[in-house]
Parts: C-alpha cells; structure tokens; sequence
C-alpha cells in the first residue's frame, strides 16, 4: 500500500491499523485492545496482553529454523576485533547472562544499569534484562562518575553491568574506576556489579562486590523467557544533556516491540536476513532501538562497531563496514556524514569500495542539511532519507517510508508523519499557523505505540515538560513548519528561534545557507544577545580539509549570502572559523551552552559533551568577534 493509503487507515482507525501490528508479534497473552486511555493525557498500549522481548528479538528466530542467521556482527576497527554471533550463539549466551543475573537474586521489575562500550555484551546485557523481566538502564560508557551517580539514585539499580575499559582512537578510557567513584557519590548502592573484563585493560575487583562477567555465569541453569505485562517496563533511557533530576524516559515492552518491528520493513525497506547497520552506541536512544531491538525483532544481523566514521582509520571506515558485511540500510547522523565529507570532499575513499549491498541511508539526530544530503546523493547514488524522531518517541515521527513507497524527497525536510503522528503546528497562542509560518511542532494526543507512556518516577514532571504547553497535545520541544503537500521542516529546538528586532528567525535556515557555501563543511548558529535588537545572530564555519582559503574572505561570502538568501532582516553580520564545534557524543550541537558562553552567563559542563576542550575554543573565537565577556 501507497503511504497516503497506510496513513488514511490509521487514522480512520487507530485501534484496527495497531492490532492489526501486533499480530506480526510473538504473544504469550494476546491484548483484547491496543489503547487504554488513563485519563489526565495519560496513555497505554496493549496493557493486557502478556509478551516477552527477548523471546521475540532472539528465540523466535530460533524456533522458525533461522538459528544459524548472523544476528549480530562485531567490528572493532579500533582493536582490530571481527566475530559473527548467530541467533542460537546469542540465545545461549543471552540465557545464561539471565540465569546468573536471576540466581543472584535479580527479578522482574528490579533495575540493572548497563555501563559498557560498543560490543556485544551490551546487546547481550540488555536482553538478559528482558529474558527475566528486568527494566535496565544503560548509560553511554565512560560518563562521568557525578552523572552516573545521579543516575544510579534516580533508578536505584539492584545491580551494574559494566565492562572494564572503553576503547577511543589512541587511548583507553578506564570504566571502573568511574563507576566505583560514582557508587561511591550515590546515596543508593547497587548490591553488585558485574565487570566484563577486555584484554585492553583489567580492572581491579571488589571482592564480595563484584563478579567476573564470565565466571558469574559457571554453572548456573538458563533462564527461560517471563512473560510480562504489555505496560510492563522495557528501559529507561536518561536523556541527554540533563542537569540536576534528570529525565528518564520509559519504555512500554510491547508498544516498543510493535512498532519497532512495523518500522523495519516500512520505514527502513529491509527483510529478515538484510543486514542492517545504525552507527550510534548503546547509550543513545538510536542504540536501543535501532542497533539492539528493531533489527533482532524483526530477523535481521545487526551490526555492533567500536569505532568513529574518521580517524580509525580513516574517512572511508564506514564503506568499508558497509561493502565487507554487505550492509543493506545504514543508519547514521547528519554530523558523522559531516565529518566523512569534511575530511573526503571529493568522496575520493568511497571509490574503493563495493558498496552494490547498500540500498538507502537514513540520517537523524540533528538537522540533515541539504548541502550534506546532495553530496551523499552524488556519491553514494542512493536514497539518502532525513527522518525526524526524538529519545522520548522512540522511533520516527515523520521519515519518507521507502518500505511503501518512496516519497519525492525535498531537501531540508525529513518528510511526512508516520502513522500514529497526527504533527500540527502551533502559534504562541495554540492554535494552527498556515502552512509556511515557523512555529512550535506539537502531536495530537495519544502519541503511538513505543513512545514515552510517562518518565521515570515522574508522572507530575512528565505532564508539565510535555503536556501543558497545548492541552491535548504532546509539545516536541521543536519549531517547524509544514508545506503545502504536507512535508515536515524541522528548523531548530524552539529555544533556538531567535527574535531578531521582532522577527523570529530560525538558526536552521541561517546554517542551511551558511553549509552551502563550498568551502563550509559544518557549521553553527546562535542567537547571542544584544542591546538594541534583542538577539543577533553569530555564525560559526568549520572548513573543509584541505581550504588555504583566508577565513575572512569566505567570512564574508558567507554573510553576503545569508543577505541575499534570507535578506536584511537577519541582521547576519557576525561569523569566525572554528575547528571544531562543540557537541554530545551522540553528535548534537550543544547551541545553549555557545550562547551562554557569548553572552557571558555562568553555564554548567554538559554532561554529555564529548570533548570540554572544545568549549575553551569557542569562548577564543567570540573574543576575536567583539564578544569580550565570552
């Protein structure tokens, strides 16, 4: 069916198009009903259905003869370190994961916080955790001890699944010593931990306090697979860049297996057996959904790979992954093709591959801009699809569904809402602005199967960050705007719509123009305060490798463009070269953080940043720009 077809009927009946999903699952218990409606915008799916993750991400596939299949391929650039796992390989060792965690005393609904790099372990962690019914957490490996504190009291883990050492092109980040620092800190303290000891680096062992990850599982029975509640919990997700309490987001077991299992064929336009790569990390809602659940529901190998898309070794380390493990979908972010291109502009690296496997890419987690989309295009000659989805939806809000039908595709917008978004755009006052008006993306209540039913111990905080800017609505937190025929523009976080003289103006179209320029391979911009206009814009340009180019001459072009493209209004004057931007590790652009620093407030580290170093430049570079207090 056409996607106009598929979204007709969801809307013309959510419940039938839902159960009608479900039916592609494993359940113990079937639901009589897909929605439960709580009252107070507060929503369930399947809630009385019984099911099982793991049993449907790994022993289903052993049931229907697929045991032999490749379900997960390692591949450690960084190491040197390749191995193939199949389902009956994960099977047995998910079980037995599960059978040591549940003979030390671990039971449905207890926490297990997982702390572990990109290996298969941590795949194996998660779906231990939902063999016996446990609700993990996993933290991005290598966070900081405080963070991880603050975590451990929020979700009061009975236990901690760690691994020695992360692994980083040119050193090793020592885990264990973070994460004793971090029980330490904590007011809760987990009963144990299990460490996952890598040749890279041994840890040293707190006797009576923690086990070896291999010896913990010696002779302990396998666990079978415990049914649980549909509204029973799968995870909890911190999201990035919190400060104080942070946000957890809840994830239902059987909304997430539903949808999940739907967005592998119509989203990303691959069959059980296609191989299918998102290079993200555990840590990230990405990780979850998209390197560890979705493919394994849905039969494919996914790959796990410990490495960056530069520097191990070089720019072409993502096509050689893709022509070696005949990678049919990948997934990646705007920033990583960010940094292939900057190092590679003339895609000269992707000419030494086989990249025939390779069907479509799909980008998200920050704007994709179209000068990044154009160039993959050229290179890469596949569809290369901008998808817009959050931490909190758990899978795309609005993406072009090549699985259905591959929709005309327009630059700058991750196209349409998928069924069970119903996306408006809303004005200051509530209500609907035209089509072409910026203003704040909101989705109309109930948001679908394997989006957030409530936050962490949170239900009052939940209502109030996402429910009581638009009553009977769900606020994204994004402004945007829709076209005529219906596309998405996702512009900026709505913290970022500056208002210049009165007029609000997006930063996404100011970097869009900006990304333009050729010499221009990333760039930011931010809304810094000012006396007489409110807020003025500042541009920051990172180069392309290799430009000898003066930086004030295309400084300059830069500015004219943003004149002649956006006009006067924007009040475009100011622009530096920068190295390097300062971003999460899961790739987005910290902009809050750059205007505080122009502006010359107190601004905590976030907690996310992937290298602090970075922020030292950018308070340089401001100087140089007239912004002395920076």
């Amino acid at each position: 069916m056409p996607y106009q077809d598929v979204y007709d009927a969801w809307k013309a009946d959510p419940e039938a198009f839902w159960m009608q999903a479900a039916a592609a699952i494993d359940w113990d218990t079937p639901p009589t009903k897909a929605l439960t409606d709580k009252g107070d915008g507060l929503f369930e799916w399947f809630a009385d259905g019984t099911v099982n993750t793991c049993w449907n991400a790994v022993d289903r596939h052993v049931e229907a003869g697929r045991g032999d299949a490749v379900a997960i391929i390692y591949d450690s650039p960084i190491s040197g370190a390749k191995c193939e796992i199949t389902f009956s390989d994960l099977k047995t060792r998910v079980a037995n994961l599960a059978g040591a965690l549940r003979a030390q005393g671990v039971e449905k609904g207890d926490r297990v916080l997982i702390y572990m790099p990109m290996i298969p372990e941590a795949l194996e962690a998660m779906l231990a955790c939902g063999r016996i019914g446990a609700i993990h957490s996993v933290v991005f490996g290598g966070f900081a001890a405080n963070e991880l504190a603050v975590r451990i009291d929020d979700a009061t883990p009975k236990a901690v699944i760690a691994a020695s050492c992360g692994l980083e092109p040119g050193r090793i980040v020592e885990y264990k010593p973070l994460l004793d620092a971090a029980i330490e800190t904590a007011t809760h303290n987990p009963e144990f931990c299990v460490i996952l000891q890598r040749d890279q680096q041994t840890a040293p062992m707190i006797e009576g306090h923690d086990f070896d990850y291999h010896g913990f599982q010696e002779g302990v029975t396998p666990a079978d697979c415990l049914p649980v509640e549909g509204n029973h919990p799968s995870y909890i997700l911190y999201t990035s860049g919190t400060t104080g309490q942070p946000k957890g987001v809840v994830r239902h077991t059987a909304g997430q297996l539903v949808a999940l299992n739907w967005t592998m064929e119509a989203i990303y336009n691959v069959k059980p057996g296609d191989v299918f790569w998102a290079a993200s990390d555990v840590g990230w809602v990405v990780g979850h959904s998209y390197i560890c659940y979705g493919p394994l529901i849905h039969g494919n190998t996914t790959i796990v790979f410990e490495g960056k898309p530069v520097g191990t070794p070089d720019a072409g380390t993502f096509w050689r992954v893709i022509s070696e493990h005949k990678v049919t979908s990948f997934f990646t972010a705007p920033t990583a093709l960010r940094a292939v291109k900057r190092e590679d502009p003339a895609g000269e690296l992707i000419k030494n591959y086989d990249l025939s496997s390779l069907k479509q890419i799909y980008l998200a987690g920050e704007r994709a801009d179209p000068d990044t989309i154009t160039w993959a295009q050229t290179h890469l000659n596949v569809p290369v699809i901008d998808h817009w989805w959050q931490t909190e939806t758990g899978w795309a809000i609005a993406a072009n569904p090549l699985g259905l039908e591959e929709l005309p595709v327009k630059l700058g917008s991750p196209a349409k809402p998928m069924p069970g978004y119903d996306v408006v755009i809303l004005g200051e006052d509530g209500h609907p602005v035209p089509d072409g008006d910026l203003g704040a993306i909101a989705i109309k209540l109930p948001l679908p199967p394997g989006t957030l039913p409530t936050l962490w111990n949170a239900e009052e905080r939940f209502k109030s960050a996402y429910l009581t800017a638009f009553p009977g609505y769900y606020e994204t937190g994004d402004a945007g705007m829709k076209d005529k025929d219906g596309y998405l523009y996702i512009m900026a976080r709505t913290d970022d719509v500056i208002n210049v003289a009165g007029h609000r103006l997006s930063t996404g179209a100011m970097e869009e123009v900006l990304a333009s320029h050729p010499d221009v391979a990333e760039c930011a911009v931010i809304g810094a305060s000012d006396a007489l206009k409110g807020q003025t814009p500042v541009g920051f340009l990172c180069l392309n490798a290799g430009c000898d180019r003066p930086a004030e001459d295309i400084v300059k072009e830069v500015v004219t463009q943003v004149r002649t493209q956006i006009g006067p209004v924007a009040a475009f004057k100011k622009a530096v070269v920068v190295n390097r931007l300062p971003k999460t590790r899961s790739g987005k652009i910290l902009r809050g953080t750059m205007v505080s620093i122009a502006d010359g407030k107190n601004w905590k580290m976030p907690a996310t940043i992937d290298d602090p170093a970075v922020l030292d430049e950018i308070a340089t570079a401001l100087k140089t720009i007239g912004y002395a207090n920076a």
